[in-house]
């Protein structure tokens, strides 16, 4: 299969060294950027060997006039994103989305429906669902052992220093649309949500703290309430020097497990614990790209057996646009300074 890049951002060389690995036989045909003198240094500097077989296209629309592109994966920040998808949804090109989906739930909601009505398989790039650990979670809350979820702690502690929110755009409604919930919480939040069901209810507070210049909140904590009766709290930062690794609590019926970046740790109520997996960087500190490569690889490898076979891919579009709604919900509680029902959303989405 052959795939494009579009956006050659800071995630871009991560995709790259996954497209590299991979095991699928995926070929990388070309890549694009606003600026086609970087996306040439961008090839030269990190796939020497492959500068006369790795396409510079100029435009999005070569990449949709290509009959021989299978995918594209869309890397570029999220206020560029509507233009882009439709261009490849109308070319019938599926699309592996760099998170957010959009800067809102309701954005995001217009291109998952927009790829749905389309046929176009659309996939989220939430690698943090492809962590081994994480997919033994899953398997052990299905299996029925643990017993339901009663309480659910998720928590962000990372840092950027200030020269990450100097970059243009950076941390700003308009570019990102938001700050530490929709560019660094997001994929903890989504993770968790995997897990825990729907959140119905929360009570939240966002601030920018003085340790940053930006527009945006760089703290949130937040009460919140699930559908399935569960309640919980999540804590989410870029105000914690020097930043750590990321972590979902579940305290269930039979076991209280701890998904700590790459290791879970499982504490059962009648003495037993275990420890799976091993402590892993994941970008929370000063270096937000010191994380491996492998998990983009799985994520991308999924999403190619998941065109072949007509699956769903392991993050789809429509189950993205759960932490997109849960992101909007507190951004509202903290405005209104009061408790949210998400269900107050579905009013100003038509």
């Amino acid at each position: 299969m052959n795939l494009a890049m579009i956006g050659l951002g800071m995630v871009a060389a991560t995709h790259l060294n996954a497209i590299k690995a991979n095991t699928k036989g995926l070929t990388l045909r070309g890549v694009c950027s606003r600026d086609a003198g970087k996306a040439a240094a961008f090839i030269k500097a990190h796939m020497p060997d492959a500068v006369d077989s790795v396409r510079i296209y100029n435009s999005v629309d070569e990449i949709a006039g290509d009959a021989a592109i299978d995918f594209v994966i869309v890397a570029t920040p999220p206020n560029a994103r509507a233009d882009i998808i439709g261009k490849l949804v109308a070319a019938g090109k599926h699309i592996l989305l760099e998170k957010p989906i959009e800067r809102d739930w309701k954005a995001a909601s217009a291109i998952v429906e927009q790829c749905e009505a389309a046929g176009v398989t659309l996939g989220i790039v939430f690698q943090h669902r492809a962590r081994e650990v994480s997919q033994k979670l899953r398997a052990l809350l299905g299996s029925g052992d643990t017993g339901p979820i009663r309480v659910a702690e998720i928590a962000v502690p990372w840092w950027r220093a200030q020269s990450y929110y100097d970059e243009p755009g950076r941390g700003t409604y308009g570019r990102d649309g938001g700050g530490v919930l929709i560019s660094q919480a997001i994929h903890t939040m989504d993770l968790a949500l995997s897990f825990t069901g729907a959140v119905k209810k929360v009570q939240a507070m966002a601030r920018t703290s003085a340790l940053h210049s930006m527009e945006a909140e760089d703290f949130v904590t937040a009460g919140l309430d699930f559908e399935s009766g569960a309640i919980g709290s999540l804590t989410a930062s870029t105000a914690s020097y020097p930043g750590a690794a990321e972590s979902i609590t579940l305290h269930c019926e039979h076991v209280s497990v701890c998904l700590k970046s790459g290791k879970l740790e499982l504490h059962w109520q009648d003495g037993r614990t275990e420890t799976i997996g091993e402590d892993m960087a994941s970008g929370g500190g000063a270096d937000p790209m010191a994380f491996t490569h492998e998990w983009h690889q799985a994520v991308i490898e999924d999403f190619a057996d998941a065109i072949r076979s007509g699956r769903p891919p392991i993050a789809p579009g429509r189950e993205a646009l759960a932490v997109h709604r849960l992101i909007d919900a507190l951004a509202l509680s903290s405005r209104a300074e009061r408790a949210v029902t998400l269900s107050e959303l579905d009013k100003t989405h038509d």
